[in-house]
């Protein structure tokens, strides 16, 4: 296991976590309230690995997240254009109900598959 490292006052910001070809993402509840700036180092740390992968498996467990806005939503389409462009997939985890609502105005829940738990993500991307 891997973690993206103190973006943000010396915190772990993004833990990663490998399992096989997927990477489980779980961003820390502070996510909310990161800068665009602090949300630019974020993303240059998790898509790393998805860089250096074929066909990555990408779980964004947002089960510490209660709410996100336009920065991050901004980082989640950043993944996924790049995931994508690797023939890859992204799926969410755990997000919360006002997270679900956000995704839904947006449109985004027709984007990704989102599930209840990282098990059922991770199971749905390793099949």
């Amino acid at each position: 296991m891997s973690k993206a490292k103190g973006v943000h006052q010396g915190s772990d910001d993004f833990k990663l976590e490998w399992h096989g070809n997927a990477v489980i993402i779980t961003p820390a509840s502070n996510v909310e309230s990161m800068s665009w700036e602090l949300i630019e180092q974020a993303a240059e740390i998790v898509m790393a690995p998805i860089k250096s992968h074929e066909s990555p498996m990408v779980v964004f467990d947002l089960s510490q997240v209660s709410y996100f806005g336009s920065v991050f939503l901004a980082l989640l389409l950043r993944c996924h254009t790049a995931v994508k462009s690797r023939g890859g997939e992204l799926v969410l985890s755990g997000a919360s109900k006002m997270a679900r609502e956000l995704l839904k105005i947006t449109a985004l829940d027709t984007l990704w598959a989102i599930y209840d738990t990282k098990e059922q993500a991770l199971e749905a991307v390793e099949d």
